[in-house]
């Protein structure tokens, strides 16, 4: 069985990552969405919020693709995570040149730690290249219209945590 495991800290999920998961589901029999729990980024929303939103959107992704897809909290070293999920595989979304920048030395660091897990880029499409949680997050707190960067129910989880719904 061929594993990939898809880390991020989606705070929240977005259309880019919702299209990333449906790709990187076509290339694996199981694909772990590794939630990052990061206090350093101190996210909006908790871990469980950021991995019920995830469950709740890939439950038909999961059905659509025939992959199994599962929310996996980690708060350790990425390899660490790819090993105590049994990935082969990282998948990693790139949206810019300038993420591929850090995406070079994570895949350096990464393999000089496990050589045996590999790493594979997906680029955004063209429709989520400048989708970025951060920005979605400003949008929103700025009352402006997050519909086209993120899905019906997270918009409305994320306008009820900004007193915005």
């Amino acid at each position: 069985m061929r594993i990939g495991l898809y880390p991020g800290t989606f705070d929240p999920i977005t259309l880019g990552h919702i299209d990333i998961i449906r790709r990187a589901a076509t290339l694996v029999d199981r694909l772990v969405i590794g939630v990052a729990i990061n206090r350093d980024k101190g996210p909006l929303f908790s871990l469980e919020e950021r991995v019920d939103m995830i469950e709740s959107e890939c439950k038909a992704l999961s059905e659509e693709t025939g992959t199994e897809i599962v929310a996996h909290p980690f708060e350790n070293l990425l390899i660490n995570c790819a090993h105590d999920v049994g990935a082969q595989v990282i998948v990693r979304g790139l949206r810019a040149v300038a993420d591929f920048e850090y995406e070079f030395q994570m895949v350096g660091m990464n393999r000089a730690l496990d050589s045996s897990v590999e790493t594979v880029f997906l680029m955004a499409d063209a429709r989520h290249q400048a989708i970025a949680s951060k920005l979605v997050k400003e949008i929103a707190r700025l009352d402006g219209d997050v519909s086209k960067f993120i899905p019906p129910l997270v918009k409305n989880r994320l306008l009820a945590k900004l007193d915005k719904g």
